[in-house]
């Protein structure tokens, strides 16, 4: 990927439209990318033929895109499923956090309520009523509901799945959108195995029994081929969580994905790879336009070197690896240790000692000496690999101090076991 950058700048565009695809793909993994593949085909076909301008104002179309995604999740269930749990976990928050959905309330109307992302607010998720009402009717609800404005459908049980929420899934199905069974409480169902038959117990055979009894019970109900979701709220890093946030993410519309990774917590090592996959990708893609602009509006165009747009660059990466200040505080308190040994744990925290980093500078002023030796170097190449090299360096540090903190976070989690 670096390389491509290097090429691009030192004007060696004949063999961009192979490579670009094959750099793409690396990045973005197996969860997809912010790029759908109508804008892949419309950048390769501009790069083939020299068309350097039209592919970057597809790129920069997707990436406005994709920063201006809203996304709707539809939460689908009846009182007591864990639909409240699972919204509040989403979120980031505990169930005595101040914005948290209430747990626990009985239903008593057919609206539907709305809960922002604390974070990022243009992520909504709507705790809809269940269809367990004498008047339930399938096409009334969705009219009600209002299903057409919704982006993602989770419907919830905690034991079985009744006829009822297939004949949603159908009506969804309908619309042309996609929807998700989701079984919670797997934790209790756990216990609750382990100890009443303490001698018999087996994780993995009492999994795949609730398996199994969800799909024969979808499979009666005239819905076979489909998939159910088993997951704790309370511990998202486990059972089939991750697996479920990695078919959302390849089922989006590209430009839905990067707003949904954003929120996803990270309570797994595969959680946090999606995260660095997908602003690599970004940071990359952000980068070949400014590579652009450069080689277009020269001499008028320079790309400056502010430090303060770095170090919001850096306090941005930690926000959405929850490595905030706020975040740490949190983690700290959590852990039973000192906010200051927290810290001295990791290094994203200190922005003067990543941006006194020797081999970036080394490293830039390679391909920056090529770059003057093909065609003079302009002024705004340094900055512009400079600043690439940097962030990339960010985003790497703030990944595995994540990484760090997760290590940490589950040994204290088996000390309390």
């Amino acid at each position: 990927m670096d390389q491509f950058i290097a090429d691009f700048l030192l004007g060696k565009y004949q063999q961009l439209h192979s490579q670009f695809f094959s750099c793409y793909s690396t990045l973005i993994n197996k969860t997809g990318g912010i790029l759908s593949q109508e804008k892949l085909n419309a950048i390769q076909s501009a790069l083939k033929g020299g068309e350097l301008k039209d592919a970057v104002d597809n790129i920069e179309e997707a990436l406005a895109e994709a920063k201006n995604a809203f996304l709707d999740v539809a939460v689908i269930g009846e009182s007591g499923t864990g639909k409240s749990s699972f919204i509040n976990s989403l979120r980031g928050l505990s169930q005595d956090d101040e914005e948290a959905a209430a747990v626990g309330v009985v239903e008593t109307t057919m609206e539907k309520t709305p809960y922002q992302h604390p974070k990022y607010p243009k992520v909504t998720f709507w705790d809809c009523p269940g269809t367990g009402t004498p008047n339930f009717l399938p096409e009334t609800y969705v009219e009600k509901m209002e299903f057409a404005k919704f982006d993602i459908f989770i419907i919830i049980a905690c034991t079985r799945f009744t006829y009822k929420e297939v004949q949603l899934a159908q009506e969804i199905k309908k619309m042309g959108k996609k929807f998700y069974f989701v079984r919670t409480k797997v934790d209790s169902d756990l216990y609750n195995e382990k100890v009443s038959k303490p001698k018999s117990f087996n994780k993995e055979r009492v999994l795949q029994q609730i398996q199994d009894n969800c799909l024969a019970n979808l499979s009666s109900n005239g819905m076979s081929d489909t998939h159910v979701f088993l997951i704790s709220n309370f511990d998202l890093d486990d059972f089939d969580f991750p697996t479920l946030e990695e078919t959302l993410l390849k089922e989006l519309p590209a430009h839905k994905r990067h707003i949904f990774m954003l929120l996803i917590p990270c309570m797994s090592d595969t959680a946090i790879e999606i995260k660095r996959n997908f602003l690599q990708t970004k940071l990359w893609l952000e980068t070949l336009t400014s590579s652009v602009l450069s080689i277009f509006l020269h001499p008028s165009f320079t790309l400056g070197f502010d430090l303060s747009e770095q170090e919001k660059c850096l306090n941005l990466y930690r926000s959405h690896f929850c490595l905030d200040d706020k975040c740490i505080e949190e983690t700290a308190k959590n852990l039973g240790i000192s906010v200051s040994k927290l810290r001295s744990s990791i290094k994203s925290s200190n922005f003067l000692l990543l941006t006194k980093d020797d081999s970036i500078v080394a490293k830039v002023m390679k391909y920056f000496e090529a770059c003057c030796s093909t065609n003079g170097g302009l002024p705004s190449t340094f900055q512009l690999l400079k600043t690439y090299f940097l962030r990339l360096k960010f985003l790497n540090t703030v990944a595995d101090d994540a990484k760090i903190i997760l290590r940490k976070t589950l040994e204290k989690k088996i000390q309390r076991e």
